[in-house]
């Protein structure tokens, strides 16, 4: 089974690579089945996680969310997870390439106040309609094995599925014309090489003041909070996920002196890059004899009988 965004060492990653329409699924209890998924990640798909049963967390770019069934949890090319595991959990996974359908996947409307992750916790007809559409994509990704039709049907299916989230009740949506979205998508081009605000207004075609108060509205950090935030998000997915020496990953994202890289990260993270790796890379945990698992069950929670002779 190939497997996406390679991690530090040899762990696996949290999904299979999508299948030849770009689109695939898979049970998170069946990755778990066979790799490690407790090390931490990068993501070079998408993956939508939706749980199904039990409790445990994961971790998007760091940040821990408590799941249980009805989460729903959109990972980015890019960005970095962890599964912490947890009292029999299972979820459905699909993960997609992002050519697959990058014109509504890539929609402003569908991008959270950070660009970065997404999680809700569905209840009521939301959480019937995604469990209708999820459902319907895991068996049609079984049934069509190939052909042109066959590829189309999943992805218009995988494009509903996302309508469907994007109207989800409490999100604001964005459009592609807002200033703080157009400064977001500048600074995610270019943040690399520079870290001046006044270098993207004057691209944008605005003030300074116009870019910070939308950021501010936005967020409540400043814009030159939100590059500096950028850089760091960068600079911690690097050290978590590659063994690049320290400096490289300084010069990587624009401080020829290493210096000024663990001065900037010290300031923004409140540790330095070699104390912030070490963390990310606990000890191996001790092997305990496998445990017989708790009995499956379908995306709306219903246990699922055992097939005859299975342990």
């Amino acid at each position: 089974m190939a497997l996406i965004g390679q991690p530090a060492g040899d762990s696996a990653a949290l999904a299979p690579a999508p299948g030849w329409a770009g689109v695939g699924t898979v049970t998170l209890r069946e990755l778990s089945a066979h790799y490690d998924l407790a090390g931490v990640r990068r993501c070079d798909q998408h993956v939508l996680v939706l749980v199904t049963v039990g409790h445990g967390q994961h971790e998007i770019d760091f940040r821990p969310y408590l799941c249980r069934p009805g989460t729903l949890l959109w990972v980015r090319p890019g960005q970095v997870i962890r599964h912490n595991g947890g009292a029999g959990l299972d979820a459905v996974v699909v993960c997609w390439e992002p050519s697959a359908v990058a014109e509504v996947a890539d929609d402003p409307a569908l991008l959270d106040s950070g660009l970065g992750p997404a999680c809700w916790q569905l209840a009521g007809e939301d959480e019937d309609a995604v469990i209708n559409e999820v459902s319907q994509l895991v068996v049609d990704c079984q049934r069509h094995r190939s052909g042109t039709l066959a590829a189309g049907l999943l992805r218009h299916q995988l494009a509903v599925l996302l309508l469907r989230i994007a109207l989800l009740p409490g999100r604001r949506p964005a459009e592609r014309n807002d200033a703080y979205v157009r400064f977001r998508l500048a600074v995610e081009e270019d943040f690399t090489r520079t870290r001046r605000v006044e270098e993207y207004a004057e691209r944008m075609g605005y003030s300074v003041r116009t870019v910070t108060r939308a950021c501010l509205a936005a967020t409540g950090r400043s814009a030159k909070q939100v590059i500096d935030d950028r850089v760091t998000l960068e600079a911690k997915r690097l050290l978590a996920v590659t063994d690049d020496p320290i400096a490289d990953i300084g010069r990587r994202l624009g401080f020829p002196e290493p210096t000024n890289f663990g001065r900037f990260f010290h300031r923004e993270a409140g540790t330095s890059p070699g104390a912030f790796r070490s963390a990310q890379r606990p000890p191996p945990r001790n092997t305990f004899p496998a445990q017989r698992r708790p009995a499956a069950a379908d995306l709306h929670g219903r246990p699922t009988p055992r097939v005859a002779g299975e342990a």
